[in-house]
């Protein structure tokens, strides 16, 4: 690798295996043309992968199927909307699926923005930005719109003990009390099994 491309590789591998990107990220602290340059080179040589025009990620990798495991769809919809600097939040199944309620992958990934509408198809899948108003992703806290679109996307008559279980398991006694703060104005009844989620008696 030529010096550029060695330090530009190095700032990845910080990150970890999974992690998508695009120029954007590299260009506080290198030229335009320098850090597009050694992106092609990188990807060129297999040690990056092009996921989309101008999305490269550093692929995560199986050791038990010996190969690189495919996109991870939130990490390159981090990146678009890093590059585009868009506010963006999972919603419906996307949501389900960060918070471990669903292992399925959805054909359609949708997130809700305050960019413009726009999809992106990567490999089989469509990664949709939705346009949002402010109040659907105007959340201080990731876990806060994830838990309240989870909890939307499953519906109020199919959220379970276990459901509510499985998501406090997730959260510890700090942001359980930051995500009770950040939800005071959803919808009531989304409201309510944040409460009881949050709840220290639980």
């Amino acid at each position: 690798m030529q010096p550029t491309e060695n330090m530009i590789f190095r700032r990845i591998c910080g990150h970890g295996r999974g992690w998508a990107f695009t120029a954007n990220d590299f260009t506080h602290e290198f030229k335009r043309a320098t850090v597009d340059g050694a992106l092609h080179r990188l990807a060129a040589s297999g040690t990056i992968r092009r996921v989309q025009r101008g999305v490269y990620d550093y692929p995560g990798y199986s050791d038990f199927l010996k190969q690189d495991l495919g996109p991870d769809f939130d990490q390159v919809a981090q990146a678009i909307a890093r590059r585009f600097n868009w506010r963006i939040q999972a919603s419906g199944d996307g949501a389900l699926n960060l918070l471990g309620l669903s292992t399925q992958v959805p054909a359609r990934i949708v997130y809700l923005s305050d960019g413009p509408d726009r999809s992106y198809e990567i490999e089989m899948t469509t990664l949709s930005f939705e346009h949002a108003t402010l109040k659907d992703i105007g959340f201080k806290h990731r876990h806060s719109g994830l838990i309240v679109h989870a909890l939307k996307a499953l519906g109020k008559n199919h959220i379970t003990d276990d459901v509510k279980q499985h998501i406090r398991a997730q959260l510890t006694p700090a942001l359980r009390k930051k995500i009770l703060a950040d939800t005071k104005v959803v919808t009531g009844w989304v409201q309510n099994i944040i409460l009881e989620i949050c709840s220290e008696a639980r």
